[in-house]
């Protein structure tokens, strides 16, 4: 099974239809999901930890035109927790906080800690492999070691632990394709 993996949309209509339709052009059939941070909140962390019954067109960027985009399953990121707790709606909750695919974990990324310089504390999980999004880098690790990937070439993932970082749509128009029967991992980037 191929899975195609994008997260950090945060709104961006431009970039969501370059990744989709470059998605659709280049792993045609592939399952797409979502790894959460689809909308924007355009209230900042500090102003949330007080903010409540904000009305959703003044708490989010929402329009039509990129919800009819949406029409794939995502994990729910922390732009769309911060949404619900300044509104005071329950919108979101659908979105699970975790999903697991053929061997693999996927998850926001906000939920463990960073470093300063914005090195991800993968926890420990099963099964070995870990999806995320949050930092909008796309990254390969394993044993909290950064390896090098090209754009658009298969990386083959050894029955390890890796944790792989799919990039951010708004902004760079990177995904990620996995192939579970392979067992590997390509980035890519539309244009």
């Amino acid at each position: 099974m191929k899975y195609a993996l994008l997260g950090d949309l945060h709104s961006s209509i431009e970039d969501t239809k370059a990744v989709l339709h470059h998605i659709h052009r280049c792993a045609p059939g592939a399952d797409i999901i979502g790894l959460g941070d689809l909308y924007e909140c355009t209230v900042g962390k500090r102003k949330a930890e007080t903010m409540r019954n904000c009305p959703v067109e003044k708490a989010a960027i929402r329009s039509e035109a990129f919800d009819q985009l949406l029409t794939f399953p995502s994990v729910r990121g922390n732009q769309e927790e911060r949404i619900m707790k300044v509104t005071g709606t329950n919108e979101f909750s659908k979105l699970p906080e975790k999903m697991i695919i053929d061997g693999a974990v996927l998850i926001h990324g906000h939920q463990w800690k960073w470093t300063a310089d914005w090195l991800p504390l993968v926890p420990k999980i099963d099964p070995p492999l870990l999806f995320f999004g949050h930092s909008h880098e796309a990254a390969l690790y394993r044993k909290k070691n950064r390896l090098p990937f090209e754009y658009g070439k298969p990386v083959v993932l050894k029955k390890k632990r890796y944790a792989i970082n799919a990039g951010a749509v708004w902004g760079s128009r990177e995904w990620v394709l996995y192939d579970a029967a392979a067992r590997t991992v390509t980035f890519m980037k539309a244009d």
